[in-house]
């Protein structure tokens, strides 16, 4: 895709209102994309905190996942090294038990566009059920059994827990998963941006 074709996108993906009748806090798209970039993020909708600076992982979940892939908010906030792009770009406001599900129109109406548009990813970082879904078609019954067998997903992804605080008890009750993949996840973080 040409540059000014890219650029042309983005400005669409950044004025869609798509969502606009179904988002109590508005429209505000968050991501981070580049023609350029190595290393995906596919993640699934902002949060709140994200939401109200226009950043992503803006916030204690970002912290803990730059954690996980052994980088500096420089490295991570360099879109030409990695790119954000979660399932739906503006945040789907608050539920029972948490944030509510990222609308699926979102997805798709922009997803394919932009991830051919990116022809240079050779990490993608798979982050919760809804991101699994879209890019693992033949993932494990559930997210847990999906990360404990990543290494069936090949060298291009790697599929994750959310690191949000809200998965202190998954983390805690998986120990093998920072004791064992987030070597791996870092080694090959480091190995594509290095």
């Amino acid at each position: 895709m040409k540059t000014n074709d890219f650029n042309q996108l983005l400005t669409e993906v950044r004025a869609c209102t798509i969502c606009e009748s179904n988002l109590k806090e508005g429209v505000r798209p968050v991501l981070q994309v580049n023609q350029h970039a190595k290393i995906l993020i596919a993640g699934q909708a902002p949060g709140s905190k994200v939401h109200a600076t226009g950043i992503p992982f803006d916030d204690p979940s970002g912290d803990r996942l730059r954690t996980w892939m052994g980088v500096d908010k420089d490295t991570f906030y360099n879109s030409q090294k990695i790119a954000i792009l979660p399932m739906a770009f503006c945040y789907p406001g608050k539920g029972k038990s948490g944030d509510l599900a990222p609308p699926a129109i979102c997805a798709e109406t922009w997803r394919n566009k932009l991830l051919e548009a990116m022809p240079e990813i050779q990490l993608t970082l798979v982050i919760g059920q809804y991101a699994l879904a879209w890019h693992l078609e033949n993932r494990e019954k559930n997210l847990t059994e999906t990360v404990k067998n990543w290494a069936a997903y090949g060298e291009q992804v790697m599929p994750l827990p959310h690191p949000s605080p809200r998965n202190n008890i998954w983390l805690k009750k998986n120990p093998w998963f920072e004791a064992d993949v987030l070597r791996v996840l870092q080694n090959r973080v480091h190995n594509i941006i290095k």
